[in-house]
């Protein structure tokens, strides 16, 4: 899905491309740089780095990894669990939005991309790309 805005939109955003679907945790956005996070050498380079306004994205559910900037980030977006699991309960009790049992169109290329988590109707929230 893509949402185009008109040219007199001031140039802020040209578009948003809806690259994510999955569980929203909190009723609330987010926005920030997309960070993708699998092991704790990338955890310690974002807290040397700043974790401030970083969206991260995580494989497991269950990471516990994060704790040291958990509380300084955006948002966060995982490819597994439910609003049930350790992650969903933990960012719910920061304030943080996730997304749980994110399905995602690309991967990688995400990495560094300006995004932001946005909540829809019902428990459904959208990762969106800003091009």
């Amino acid at each position: 899905m893509l949402i185009v805005f008109p040219p007199e939109s001031r140039g802020l955003v040209k578009a948003l491309k809806v690259v994510g679907r999955g569980q929203i945790t909190l009723r609330a956005k987010a926005e920030g740089e997309l960070r993708y996070v699998k092991t704790i050498k990338d955890v310690i380079s974002l807290w040397k780095e700043g974790a401030s306004g970083k969206i991260v994205m995580v494989d497991d559910a269950g990471v516990t990894t994060l704790g040291p900037i958990l509380s300084k980030l955006s948002g966060v977006v995982c490819m597994s669990g439910g609003l049930g699991s350790h992650l969903a309960i933990v960012t719910r009790e920061f304030s943080i939005p996730a997304l749980m049992g994110t399905k995602l169109e690309g991967g990688l290329e995400l990495h560094g991309r300006k995004a932001s988590i946005e909540p829809q109707e019902g428990s459904e929230g959208f990762l969106i790309v800003h091009e």
